[in-house]
C-alpha cells in the first residue's frame, strides 16, 4: 500500500476553492469561496428553527444566508457578516441566485440536498 496522509499534512490543506462572479445588478464581480466544514454546519443550522420541542426546517433568507458566508474580499477576508442577511435578501433574486449557485457548487452542495434541506419548509403554525 502507498503512504498515509498525516494529522499534520491534513491539517495544513487549507487551501480553499476561490471564483470570480459577474454580478451585473450589483455593478460589478465578487469572489466567493468554498464552505469551511464548520461553516457548511452552521449555515445548514441556520435553515432550521424551534417550534415548541421539534426542529423544523425554515429556508427564509437561504439564498442571502449562503452568500453572506461565502463573498469574500481579495485578501480571504468575508464582505458581510450574518447581520447583512435581511438587507441582502431585499437584492435581485437573479443576483443572490447566480452567486449561491457558486457558493453552492464550490462547497460540493448538490442541488439534491439544497432542495432536500427545503422540503417541508413552508409556515409552520
Amino acid at each position: 500500500m502507498g503512504s498515509y496522509l498525516t494529522r499534520d499534512a491534513i491539517l495544513k490543506a487549507a487551501v480553499l476553492k476561490t471564483e470570480d462572479v459577474p454580478v451585473p445588478e450589483w455593478g460589478g464581480s465578487v469572489l466567493v469561496r468554498e464552505l469551511r466544514g464548520r461553516e457548511r454546519d452552521e449555515w445548514e443550522a441556520s435553515l432550521a428553527v424551534q417550534r415548541g420541542k421539534q426542529m423544523v426546517p425554515d429556508v427564509a433568507n437561504m439564498r442571502a444566508k449562503l452568500v453572506a458566508r461565502t463573498v469574500i474580499d481579495a485578501d480571504g477576508e468575508p464582505v458581510f457578516t450574518q447581520q447583512d442577511v435581511s438587507a441582502l435578501g431585499e437584492l435581485s433574486a437573479a443576483a443572490l441566485d447566480r452567486v449561491f449557485e457558486v457558493a453552492s457548487r464550490l462547497s460540493a452542495l448538490s442541488p439534491d440536498q439544497v432542495d432536500e434541506l427545503g422540503k417541508n419548509s413552508g409556515t409552520a403554525p
